[in-house]
């Protein structure tokens, strides 16, 4: 029996190859519609059939480019560049007439969000639907399809296809990662066969780390739609603010053994600020899908394993702005052809079921086109409502001592079209300082108070225990600023329209010293041009007030003798620094002060840094990109990133720091390279550690933790079908917890308050040391701020400690069990690694 099951798998993967080598895009397309033969197929352009070949970028964008000269159904635009310079394109898709009145109907469909259309107008109007393939570079079958798809909308001709284009406005976005579809494309594409193999073993479906799935530096950026860090988030969120789309599509790959997934997701999963109706008109554009999947013979299901909880998410940051996001999930071949459950599963059978959704939403948009257009008109005019209610009402947020993080948050209210005012001065409320020029208000009454609250709320309730992604991504929060919600709009000055930038300055010419506070967020970039410069500088381990300015703890003082420049070119190089960093420093004619003289050996000196970030096999890549991508960005400071595979070869003795994020079981590194670091730093290095590290550090002698276990956990009265539910409610999946925070210490340097709000996507908790003095941060008794956790962990976390910090030899060993850097838009804790970077020795 089992050699002639062989054989048939024989036999079909020969029909399968062969069948894939007569490959055309007939099999893709409508066969009932006929096709422009002055369009050019993307074969003829690009060199290869749809699906023959894993199609780069160059390619993708290259035919999109042709296309656009081909036909007036098309106009395009090149909205930026990634990271590595790939032109982020966005072809608008409707009939020439439409094209020739684009502008007036964009504003006539934008007043659908300002309740200024009327219902026989709604009669009239076209729909929009942003149809977005490929987040994960690795998932292709989506960006593959949109070649056949732009082909199909350039070339079909018929009734059919002229009425989708007088009714809609489609805006193609073929890429939204365009770095990963291209190191994926490349990888998929150099290990093809002639004879094409499904053997899952085969090495065409293992990538090598980090994989084409995330952006340059490695973030998945399915998660940056609500924050809006990375320049590709960048264009798309001004593309849906320009437009307000009724439909937005994400399509997405799964795993291998899975069919076709399209939403709606879990109903107990989806954020309560998201109206019932969203979800049931995401049910009935379903019936549409499943209607054209059942045509091919596809198999599908819906309202499983996937959520509309996260904002950040692109199937879901639409439900919060009027529009309706659409998962689409596609069991992948992740190469060209491969075994699976359900049969040999071809690239080309993975693109067609992308293809064919990709019709069918365009089918449901006309299908239900009044009625998708009334849902955006009332979810606005409910809204509005909703914002005369709360008039009177507004969040202010800011830290008196450092402008450029409330800044950052602002710049991201301007990128999501929220309005906002100066403070108009300084202010005091509930206890918390509020400074002019380092605040803002932002009103409650104005367009979209649903999308101020899901960015500001605090939510610790839940209808379910389980989170496809994050419980809790609180803005204030993540920057740790202070804020409130206040009922009052009297401490609002005038409306920012345009946000400009900090002008940080030098206050004159100094012979003995300069100071700066390290409160600022870009206290560190302007620390390291100093240090890199080859100048010295030293650290107040002590406060002090000097000529009427009072400094805290963690100053940074520049001495002007001594220097290895003249004290006119130290000015000249310091005023450079202000303001790239965007910071005040301040000229000081004495060392002389109330408390610690600038001369005292309260003053440590700071090294000049070099660091080493531990990549590769056994490392998370996400946390590796946000630290290199912190570094590189924001602090333009150099990190050389060394792989596992290599490491045990390097020679560390030039390097003052080593971080290992989070990785992947507990033997990132082998027993000779545990060894290797622990020489280094009893030679003088600090390594700095990150989530479960922990145990590895544990387990080579590193630390010697006491970890947090319940070992009461049984399930009661749980069916075998729910077993999975059961474990699955243990996992803190991101959540934020409060801290206390030792501003006395080096990691509690530029802090201003004792408390602290840190992300946990983890269940590591450490007992804390038997000194106070040994835990700098400890959560409190009460920590849970925003977001899910279960009982049994929530017990575990209360007074355990997030971070250590332990002397071996002349070096330093640092844990963080929690993310500092989550996601780039958790500003409020990048401190806390900067300040284990240049203040570990003092620790």
């Amino acid at each position: 029996m089992k050699n002639r099951l062989s054989i048939l798998v024989a036999i079909f993967c020969c029909l399968t190859t062969h069948a894939q080598e007569d490959l055309s895009l007939d099999y893709y397309l409508p066969q009932n519609v006929t096709y422009n033969p002055n369009i050019p197929t993307p074969k003829e352009v690009i060199g290869h059939e749809v699906g023959e070949w894993h199609v780069t970028h160059d390619k993708l964008s290259f035919y999109m480019q042709t296309l656009a000269k081909s036909t007036n159904r098309f106009t395009l635009e090149d909205r930026g560049t990634t990271f590595e310079g790939r032109p982020l394109l966005l072809l608008t898709v409707t009939a020439p007439e439409n094209h020739s009145n684009l502008e007036n109907i964009r504003k006539e469909h934008l007043a659908l969000t300002n309740g200024q259309t009327g219902a026989s107008t709604i009669e009239n109007m076209p729909i929009v639907v942003y149809q977005g393939f490929s987040i994960h570079g690795n998932e292709p079958s989506g960006s593959n399809a949109a070649l056949a798809y732009a082909y199909y909308l350039a070339a079909a001709q018929g009734p059919e296809i002229d009425a989708i284009l007088k009714n809609t406005i489609i805006l193609l976005d073929p890429s939204f990662n365009p770095d990963g579809l291209q190191r994926f494309a490349y990888w998929a594409n150099i290990h093809k066969s002639q004879n094409l193999n499904p053997d899952g073993n085969e090495r065409e479906y293992h990538e090598v780390w980090p994989g084409g799935r995330t952006n340059h530096y490695w973030f998945d950026m399915n998660r940056d739609w609500l924050p809006v860090q990375l320049p590709e988030s960048r264009a798309r969120i001004a593309s849906f603010h320009k437009w307000m789309p009724n439909i937005l599509t994400d399509h997405h790959e799964m795993g291998t053994n899975s069919t076709f997934f399209f939403q709606p997701g879990e109903p107990t999963r989806v954020h309560p600020l998201t109206p019932k109706i969203n979800q049931e008109l995401t049910k009935e554009i379903g019936t549409y899908h499943a209607k054209a999947l059942d045509k091919i013979g596809s198999l599908y299901y819906s309202e499983e394993n996937y959520d509309d909880y996260y904002y950040g998410k692109g199937s879901t940051f639409p439900d919060v702005n009027g529009s309706i996001g659409i998962l689409f999930e596609q069991g992948s071949s992740r190469g060209h052809i491969q075994e699976s459950e359900n049969g040999v599963l071809t690239f080309p059978f993975t693109i067609r079921n992308q293809f064919t959704t990709a019709l069918s939403t365009v089918a449901a948009a006309n299908g239900m086109r009044t009625k998708i257009l009334n849902y955006q008109k009332k979810y606005y005019q409910d809204l509005a409502q909703e914002a005369t209610k709360e008039k009177s009402n507004a969040y202010i947020f800011g830290d008196e001592k450092d402008a450029a993080k409330a800044w950052h948050l602002a710049e991201i209210l301007e990128r999501q079209q929220i309005k906002f005012h100066e403070l108009k001065e300084d202010a005091k409320i509930n206890g918390k300082s509020y400074k002019k020029g380092s605040a803002y208000v932002v009103p409650l009454n104005q367009k979209n108070p649903r999308l101020i609250h899901a960015m500001f709320e605090m939510r610790t309730t839940f209808t379910d225990s389980l989170f496809y992604d994050v419980s809790a991504w609180t803005f204030p929060l993540a920057f740790n600023l202070d804020y409130e919600k206040v009922t009052s709009l009297n401490n609002a000055g005038n409306a920012v329209t345009a946000l400009e930038p900090i002008a940080g300055k030098v206050s004159g010419q100094s012979n003995y010293a300069y100071l700066f506070s390290w409160n600022n967020y870009y206290a560190p970039k302007a620390l390291n041009q100093i240090t890199q410069q080859g100048l010295r500088a030293k650290v107040a381990k002590s406060p002090f007030t000097v000529e009427g300015n009072n400094y805290d703890y963690g100053t940074i003082m520049i001495p002007v003798q001594g220097q290895n420049m003249d004290s006119k070119e130290l000015f000249a190089f310091l005023q450079t620094v202000a303001k790239e960093s965007m910071l005040d420093i301040t000229a000081v004619g004495t060392g002389s002060t109330v408390g610690i003289d600038l001369g005292s050996n309260d003053f440590d000196p700071i090294k000049k840094q070099k660091v080493a970030l531990l990549v590769g096999n056994g490392v998370r890549s996400y946390d590796a990109g946000e630290i290199w991508h912190l570094f590189d960005t924001r602090y333009q400071m150099k990190i050389t990133k060394i792989d596992t595979d290599y490491f045990n070869r390097v020679d560390l003795s030039s390097y003052t720091d080593l971080i290992i994020p989070s990785g992947y079981g507990s033997n990132i590194l082998d027993k000779n390279g545990a060894e290797k670091i622990k020489e280094w730093v009893k030679d003088g290095g600090t390594v700095i550690g990150y989530r479960n590290v922990a145990q590895w550090f544990n387990k080579n002698g590193f630390l010697d933790l006491e970890m947090l276990k319940d070992t009461t956990l049984k399930a009661k009265n749980i069916p075998f079908d729910k077993r999975s539910d059961f474990y699955g409610a243990q996992v803190t999946g991101g959540a934020i917890f409060e801290a206390n925070l030792d501003l006395t210490h080096p990691i509690g340097y530029g802090y201003k308050n004792d408390k602290i709000s840190l992300f946990r996507n983890t269940n590591i908790y450490l007992k804390p040391e038997k000194n106070s003095f040994d835990n700098p941060i400890q959560y409190t008794t009460n920590p849970l701020q925003s977001g899910y956790i279960s009982e049994e962990n929530e017990a575990l976390i209360k007074g355990s400690v997030p971070f250590k910090v332990k002397g071996l030899g002349r070096g330093k060993v640092i844990l963080f069990t929690d993310n500092t850097n989550f996601r780039a838009f958790w500003y409020g804790t990048n401190k806390l690694m900067m300040n284990a970077i240049f203040f570990g020795p003092s620790m």
